[in-house]
């Protein structure tokens, strides 16, 4: 769900940043800059819906609306702790925010800093992970990572003569009547997510990126500005469809527009012109981008 998709100054039409992805039954709620809180209530997105928060960095547009959300995550009492992630050297700023005006909390909330690039968090569903991005502060973006698991294989199952609760006692056990789960199954890869906001192109962005089926992505400038991008540690449509397409996305939504241009097909042309070929969106407030179907 996107929440905002504006940078730096908000516009009439786009408020400033904020994303919430739902992943098995989980709610991680990405740069909540402000105005998060009155988007959720549009969006029909509750405070219980948020396990964790993940900010990219701490200019205001990410992170303004931390102070609002932490506290409606308390006053609704929501009943699971929540865990944030943000860039460590950042901490005074997270507390601030965390503590901007008086209240009683209610919530554990795990203050879970980020300090390098690495592994963030394993859980049933997905690996968490942080990538170090080039921005004049400190920056970093986020990437899930479904486990593989296995898809069966109803020609091999019939081979072996297994059919019915037999299929499913396979899958538990992993063998059954000397046919193993690799006789009659293959991988099924785990899909991937990534979240990559304020950067000058770097390896982050290509990590990050590389084989992801959804890859939110800021295109703050248009190409014919990209020595104003480098300068402010941005991306340009045409580089953010460049990187898509060299690190094999399925699909891409181009997000953080700056206000100064008014026509947001122009990103999308960009970014076609520079060789993305895969599925495209031009995010605007309060869309809704479904993870694409697994493929094969």
């Amino acid at each position: 769900m996107v929440l905002g998709t504006a940078s730096q100054v908000p516009t009439r039409h786009r408020n400033h940043n904020g994303y919430l992805l739902r992943w098995d039954g989980e709610g991680l709620l990405f740069d909540p800059g402000e105005g998060t809180q009155r988007q959720m209530l549009r969006a029909g997105v509750a405070a219980h819906d948020i396990d964790r928060i993940c900010v990219t960095h701490f200019h205001g547009d990410h992170s303004l609306g931390l102070a609002g959300v932490v506290q409606r995550i308390n006053l609704d009492q929501v009943p699971h702790p929540v865990t944030a992630h943000y860039p460590a050297s950042g901490q005074h700023f997270f507390e601030r925010l965390r503590y901007a005006t008086a209240y009683r909390e209610t919530v554990p909330l795990t203050e879970a800093p980020v300090t390098g690039d690495g592994v963030l968090a394993r859980t049933p569903a997905y690996t968490l992970e942080a990538h170090r991005l080039s921005h004049p502060v400190e920056s970093y973006g986020y990437r899930l990572i479904e486990p593989d698991g296995r898809r069966m294989l109803p020609a091999l199952l019939a081979e072996h003569g297994i059919a019915g609760p037999d299929v499913g006692r396979l899958q538990r056990e992993g063998s059954l009547n000397g046919v193993s789960l690799d006789d009659v199954s293959e991988t099924r890869r785990g899909q991937r997510f990534a979240f990559v906001m304020d950067t000058r192109l770097c390896p982050g962005v290509r990590t990050l990126a590389e084989g992801c089926d959804l890859l939110v992505i800021e295109s703050t400038f248009l190409d014919e500005d990209e020595r104003l991008a480098s300068e402010h540690g941005h991306l340009t449509a045409g580089q953010a469809g460049r990187a898509a397409h060299e690190a094999g996305v399925r699909h891409l939504v181009l997000t953080h527009f700056s206000q100064r241009y008014g026509d947001p097909d122009e990103f999308e042309r960009q970014a076609r012109a520079a060789g993305f070929d895969g599925e495209l969106t031009v995010a605007a407030d309060l869309v809704r981008v479904p993870l694409p179907k697994r493929s094969g």
